[in-house]
């Protein structure tokens, strides 16, 4: 039986990760990019370590998320270098790009937590805790002022921080109510002078339920970063119920994440922030059916299609030929550094063109998403979001970072990403959840946009992603853009709001 070359043993791991026919993966590689294949973010941060894990092939995520071919991608993957080791604890360091925040701004804090029903074991949560900051530099580094700046310190040791919040009173939801206590003052938990702004926060929803909330600055940890430190925390929790260690060895600190690749930087915590409130809102399962089906019909990510349907709301009102919009997403550059807790997000400015027919005009939002991903590269991250106008919307698919629901240690979660107030942009559509219970949210600048327009908004969302995912492949994107007059489709803003703008 012949051996088979890297490429194809790449190329069968990619199948496996798409969950694609590994022939029918093959024949498409040749002229598709990945993303135009169903690849998300996520598949490829899997496909990267299942490389260097299964193959000792490494794998540049840029290059994945790319414009390139998938099978051009895969030719070029090297030998994965070994992980770097942790540097030793000193006494101060310089700031990372990616921790230039405003410290002491509570707007710079997020709070991702996870609802837990069944027995929960605390000693055993403490035991998991103390061993996940020993794992991370991220979750032990101290920020003080030195010099009219800031400086950062790595403790040798830190206790993984619990907080025990009072029982929530009795109320409709309480997952909300114990968000509006951590979003009134997260510096309280995660911002004492002398230690590290990370904490978990333990609240008491009822018998058998609890709300464990990871409260971080973003100087610590990105969206993804917060997600990997959920993954790792509910498995060593696992494995310590069953009487086993938490299994955690050394992991590369953010140091190795700019080491890797220093061309590339993190962002720069330099963009306005914006006063907002939320409108979360539920899509229906046919709905998400629709939408999931457009997506292998056009060969996109499910993403690429919420992103599209963003875009027409947004050209309904501009008219313009294109409409820029910011996504999030999460940089780490390197092959070994995917394992780091490290503040590298980034928006990445993406041009999504009105043109074409409906699948030819969501390839090409896939195929911008790529472009842009790699123009970031060459510049580097940090110097083409400090040059590059900043869309003042945003979109961001974190239902790639966490599933919906999980089930670890006899307890089954629920993952909750709480609203603190403040955001980045203007006006940022999410996708919260997706393929269990789609979960979308709004989050808008009431100085911008008011309350009604906003709930008009989320209607013309609901709108157009409706006639998006009707269409057929080959309908003209224009008669997605003309609006018929039926409900849902009055212009946007509301009469007596500031226009949005678009750039």
């Amino acid at each position: 039986m012949p051996t088979r070359t890297p490429s194809e043993a790449l190329l069968d791991l990619a199948a496996d990760v798409i969950g694609l026919d590994a022939r029918t993966l093959a024949a498409r590689a040749a002229g598709s990019p990945f993303i135009t294949l169903g690849g998300t973010f996520d598949r490829a941060a899997r496909l990267r370590l299942r490389a260097g894990e299964d193959l000792g092939l490494g794998v540049e995520l840029d290059q994945l998320m790319g414009p390139a071919p998938l099978a051009d991608v895969l030719d070029r993957a090297v030998p994965a270098a070994p992980p770097p080791l942790p540097r030793p604890s000193s006494a101060r360091r310089p700031l990372l790009p990616g921790q230039r925040a405003a410290f002491g701004d509570t707007s710079a804090y997020r709070v991702l937590s996870a609802e837990l029903t069944g027995p929960l074991d605390v000693t055993a949560l403490r035991t998991v805790l103390d061993a996940l900051c020993s794992r991370h530099e991220g979750l032990r580094t101290v920020f003080a002022p030195y010099g009219g700046g800031m400086v950062r310190r790595v403790l040798d040791r830190h206790p993984g921080p619990l907080a025990e919040l009072p029982r929530t009173a009795p109320g409709p939801d309480p997952v909300a109510a114990a968000h509006s206590r951590l979003a009134a003052d997260p510096r309280r938990f995660a911002g004492r002078p002398g230690r590290p702004p990370v904490s978990f926060a333990l609240a008491a929803l009822g018998p058998g339920r609890h709300l464990l909330s990871f409260v971080h600055h973003e100087a610590v940890a990105d969206g993804f970063s917060a997600a990997l430190v959920w993954r790792e925390l509910l498995a060593g929790y696992e494995r310590v119920v069953d009487g086993l260690a938490p299994g955690y060895a050394a992991a590369p600190g953010p140091d190795a994440v700019e080491a890797a690749h220093p061309e590339a930087g993190c962002a720069p915590g330099t963009a306005p922030r914006f006063r907002t409130e939320r409108l979360a809102f539920a899509l229906d399962d046919s709905l998400r059916d629709a939408v999931d089906a457009t997506a292998r019909r056009a060969g996109v990510p499910h993403s690429c299609v919420l992103l599209a349907a963003w875009a027409l709301v947004l050209g309904r009102d501009s008219g313009a030929d294109a409409v820029p919009v910011g996504v999030e997403l999460p940089r780490h550059p390197g092959a070994a550094p995917v394992g780091a807790v490290a503040a590298c997000g980034a928006r990445v400015p993406v041009a999504c063109e009105l043109e074409g027919t409906t699948d030819y005009f969501l390839r090409g939002v896939a195929c911008a998403f790529g472009e842009a991903l790699a123009g970031a590269r060459e510049r580097g991250t940090a110097h083409a979001l400090a040059t590059a106008p900043t869309a003042p919307v945003l979109f961001a698919a974190r239902d790639e970072w966490l599933p919906a629901r999980t089930a670890y240690g006899g307890l089954a979660t629920r993952f909750h990403h709480a609203h603190l107030g403040a955001g980045p942009a203007q006006a940022a559509l999410t996708v919260l959840r997706w393929r269990d219970d789609p979960l979308l949210c709004l989050d808008f600048a009431p100085a911008v946009i008011e309350r009604a327009a906003a709930v008009h908004l989320v209607a013309e969302v609901r709108h157009v992603l409706g006639a998006l995912v009707r269409a057929r492949a080959w309908a003209p994107v224009d008669d997605l853009l003309a609006r018929s007059g039926g409900p849902g489709t009055a212009p946007f803003p509301a009469a007596g709001t500031v226009p949005l703008p678009l750039c």
